[in-house]
């Protein structure tokens, strides 16, 4: 499966989620969770296509890790729509997971077929499909809090809990199963380089919102919609952002295509 084809399976997937969508704003519920499989069997096609292509798990650059989100978006915002029936959330995730498709196809990273020893240990595919899995359900709540702050109610937070409880249980167990990746990998669980950092700042906002959530449950509407679009921005540096930091370069995070 070539990088090449992915414009076609990424226009079909987004052509069947953008049904759904609309249908799942028309209150279509069935017809709006089979469009919105479908676009998930065809994106996964490539995905695992690519995989076979590859002869390893395309998890390594920053590029095929957009692959994922854009697919456990959808994911997540399909099953934010069964449970709370939210008809607007399908498509804001595809505005999403459409801007991650569009930077994969105007500007692809270069893939090969090499994998680093460092990446060559079976926490690889766990740790990282975990984590978008992770920031994919926080996307979800990131939207929520949006909405709270457009809409000027605290209807959505509700679920945004739901959602930062499932997205910060994953988080931490991504952040669990790369320390002892580390420790197997470099001898130490914890570097604090700049990723790591990111990730640890990233974790204490999610906890604050959690235990103002626990702790007083008329905490202001505006703290906690800020905490979680803080919370937001901050995956975003740990995912991406951090390649960008004079003090990443020679990180051993930062996986460049000459490593």
């Amino acid at each position: 499966m070539s990088w090449d084809v992915f414009i076609f399976f990424a226009s079909a997937a987004f052509i069947l989620w953008a049904g759904g969508s609309v249908a799942a704003f028309k209150s279509r519920r069935r017809l709006a969770l089979a469009l919105a499989v479908a676009g998930l069997l065809v994106y996964s096609a490539f995905i695992a296509g690519f995989w076979i292509t590859l002869g390893r798990p395309p998890l390594r650059t920053t590029g095929e890790t957009r692959l994922w989100y854009s697919f456990f978006m959808m994911l997540s915002a399909i099953l934010t729509y069964l449970r709370w029936g939210y008809r607007w959330i399908p498509s804001f995730s595809l505005v999403v997971a459409t801007v991650f498709m569009c930077l994969n196809i105007l500007k692809p990273e270069i893939h090969d077929e090499s994998l680093m020893p460092a990446l060559q240990s079976w926490w690889f595919i766990p740790h990282v499909t975990v984590y978008m899995f992770s920031y994919s359900v926080l996307g979800c709540a990131f939207i929520l809090a949006c909405m709270s702050l457009v809409k000027k109610t605290d209807e959505y937070l509700d679920a945004a809990d739901t959602l930062v409880y499932i997205g910060m249980a994953f988080l931490s167990l991504g952040m669990l199963s790369g320390s002892l990746w580390a420790k197997q990998a470099w001898g130490t669980y914890w570097n604090w380089d700049p990723k790591e950092t990111w990730a640890a700042v990233t974790w204490c906002i999610y906890m604050i919102y959690i235990h103002l959530r626990l702790i007083d449950r008329k905490a202001g509407r505006k703290v906690l919609s800020t905490l979680l679009i803080a919370g937001f921005i901050g995956l975003q540096m740990c995912w991406w952002g951090v390649n960008y930091l004079p003090s990443a370069q020679g990180s051993q995070h930062v996986y460049s295509n000459s490593r």
